[in-house]
């Protein structure tokens, strides 16, 4: 009786191993994705074709061989990811298609980096909000539709929805642009911001020390707690001594997750912005951290935001027309 329980157990045991090794991964990046399969007895190029709902001929290609060359036993085959079985729409079904989430990773990085797929998509797939990611989680970035085969066919762990990275006090680094600094002109009646040091951050670029012409110095406000909307009612008096502008806009790579900043060229380093999407009333609340860097390509904006807030501001253009309120 017990020898016949413990060898249920160790089947159990083996078929919770088959089932994790069924789990389709999908690697590489934008636009050559692809997933691995293990050659088994009596596969060809043909019949993976059949299973994955591609060619032999893109099978072969992938993987550097022709067709006439076959496929050995044990062969680790890279399978390409295309429009043709692999679908990212919200209404997707099929086997699904994970990402395993890297130390720091955004989920606007995961996006970038599995053909721009919609941050919406992802969480409804995954069945959370927010943009927080934890390392070694798994997103379903997509459904492989093509149907039939066995390896696609085989029953796929759901592993466990990815949970929202802690909030924490305040960024230990705030991020700035991803733009070289050059000096930035003033306005007439902005107040000059003091510089000080910025640390770097993965994937972002720090921006020297911005030269400002003379002007008067006013202490900068101390944002405080997690919830920036709470410092600018704080620093604006809910509004009634606020400053705004209207114009374009547009964005810089951040690592921030939760909290969005700024670059602006009047309010002072600390300052909340209230920046509202006049197309569709959004707004969201930033922080300011230094000033415009003075280019060509920066010509005529009156802000840069942290590319987190482009999800909440729903835009999708590379530059965009909004309202600013800070205060005086």
């Amino acid at each position: 009786m017990l020898k016949s329980i413990f060898s249920i157990a160790i089947l159990g045991l083996c078929a919770g191993t088959v089932k994790a090794q069924d789990m389709l991964q999908a690697l590489g990046h934008s636009p050559d994705l692809y997933i691995n399969h293990t050659v088994k007895k009596g596969e060809n190029f043909y019949s993976l074709g059949r299973t994955y709902g591609v060619t032999p001929k893109q099978i072969a290609s992938a993987n550097n061989t022709t067709l006439e060359k076959g496929l050995q036993l044990g062969n680790e085959l890279h399978i390409p990811l295309t429009s043709a079985n692999f679908s990212q729409k919200a209404g997707a079904s099929g086997t699904p298609v994970y990402h395993k989430v890297a130390e720091k990773e955004t989920l606007y990085r995961v996006s970038v980096s599995f053909n721009k797929v919609p941050l919406d998509n992802i969480r409804q797939w995954n069945n959370f909000s927010g943009d927080g990611l934890k390392k070694d989680s798994y997103l379903i970035v997509g459904y492989l539709t093509s149907g039939g085969g066995g390896a696609v066919a085989a029953a796929t762990p759901a592993p466990k929805k990815p949970a929202p990275a802690p909030a924490a006090e305040e960024p230990a680094a705030e991020p700035v642009a991803e733009q070289p600094a050059l000096p930035a002109p003033t306005k007439e009646g902005a107040k000059k911001a003091e510089p000080r040091p910025v640390q770097e951050q993965p994937e972002q670029i720090a921006e020297a020390p911005i030269t400002t012409a003379p002007a008067t110095t006013r202490p900068a406000p101390v944002a405080t707690g997690d919830n920036f909307e709470e410092v600018y009612n704080q620093q604006t008096s809910n509004g009634k001594k606020a400053a705004n502008e209207k114009g374009p806009g547009t964005w810089f790579k951040s690592n921030a997750v939760g909290k969005y900043y700024a670059l602006h060229n009047t309010a002072p380093r600390g300052t909340i912005i209230k920046v509202t999407n006049p197309l569709n009333g959004k707004a969201i609340y930033a922080k300011v951290l230094d000033v415009i860097p003075q280019m060509k390509a920066n010509a005529g904006l009156i802000v840069k935001l942290s590319d987190g807030a482009q999800q909440a501001l729903g835009s999708e253009e590379t530059k965009f027309y909004c309202e600013l309120s800070y205060e005086k």
